[in-house]
């Protein structure tokens, strides 16, 4: 099941890290089989503020600022995808704001 996500998040991050993938895949778990809750949307202010508490604040331990700051920056670089996978989001997320380690 990671290689599907892997090949979404290698759009965006060529060089992207299949142990981390498969770690942000585990994470997520139940909430993937369902398409609506495997999806971001950028759009809805109480789902981006789930990513920024969740994600961002909870898991990866970043800031605020810099929390929102990757967030709008991924939606900015995911602008052209309707559906935004929420693997490859989350993967985008931790890297812009260099938590990847956290991961691994």
């Amino acid at each position: 099941m990671s290689q599907d996500y892997a090949a979404d998040v290698k759009k965006y991050a060529p060089k992207a890290d299949d142990a981390v993938i498969g770690k942000i895949v585990k994470h997520l778990g139940i909430a993937l089989r369902n398409r609506d809750s495997s999806l971001v949307s950028c759009t809805d202010p109480d789902e981006v503020k789930r990513v920024k508490e969740s994600w961002c604040l909870k898991k990866l331990g970043a800031d605020a600022d810099a929390s929102d700051a990757a967030i709008k920056a991924v939606c900015e670089q995911m602008k052209a995808d309707k559906a935004k996978s929420r693997v490859t989001f989350y993967y985008l997320c931790a890297e812009k704001l260099g938590k990847l380690g956290v991961l691994a």
